[in-house]
């Protein structure tokens, strides 16, 4: 019986992390339905609170600040899940990164921010319409929309370690070409304005850097 008292304790902190998982989860769902039906600027922290249910010092507790709400929620829409893994870091690019076809990899890469841009873009309107009018997010953004380049410079790199690019093509324009072509802006004009599929955005995505890109 010595051990009865640890697995209890193991299983009470297993499912209290759960319970605050699926706390933080409904939170930022809330915020998310409020952030698009009212603006960043007319959400509050007692709607968002309402809105999922919970105290508003549940919401504080979690994330602080309002701007701290829309960071994290970006950050989980981008990432999927909670995992403290760096976008880069993760499976998909890393296998990307193994690839040794220069074309695979473009499919990959294709697929995979496809899938990001699915769950992310929405969330990045939301906060570009607040940077215009919240300098604390429109830092927030800038600083994240670096990120995002220096990930795609990563990427470029991938693909030069396995042949040559376009002919006249450095490795930083074609960052700078990725970071524009792969962009939420240009998911949202053609998935939201001109509603396009999910596939059909993919696919584009996919040609349209394999053209641009490789030799």
């Amino acid at each position: 019986m010595a051990n009865v008292k640890p697995l209890r304790r193991a299983y009470e902190s297993t499912l209290r992390s759960e319970q605050a998982r699926q706390t933080r989860a409904r939170i930022l769902d809330a915020a998310q339905r409020l952030f698009s039906e009212r603006g960043y600027g007319g959400t509050t922290m007692e709607a968002i609170a309402g809105g999922a249910g919970v105290a508003t010092d549940t919401v504080y507790a979690s994330f602080r600040s309002k701007p701290g709400v829309l960071h994290a929620l970006l950050d989980i829409r981008v990432a999927g899940d909670e995992a403290p893994i760096g976008i880069i870091a993760r499976e998909g690019p890393q296998a990307v990164r193994r690839e040794r076809s220069q074309r695979r990899q473009v499919a990959g890469f294709a697929t995979g921010v496809a899938e990001i841009l699915e769950r992310a873009r929405p969330v990045d309107d939301i906060m570009r319409g607040a940077a215009a009018v919240d300098p604390e997010i429109a830092a927030l953004r800038a600083r994240m929309q670096q990120g995002r380049h220096d990930n795609m410079r990563q990427f470029v790199g991938w693909l030069a370690a396995n042949g040559p690019l376009r002919k006249g093509l450095t490795e930083d324009d074609a960052a700078d070409i990725v970071w524009a072509v792969a962009s939420p802006e240009m998911h949202g004009l053609l998935r939201a304005r001109r509603g396009w599929a999910p596939e059909r955005y993919r696919d584009w995505l996919e040609a349209t850097l394999a053209r641009t890109l490789l030799a």
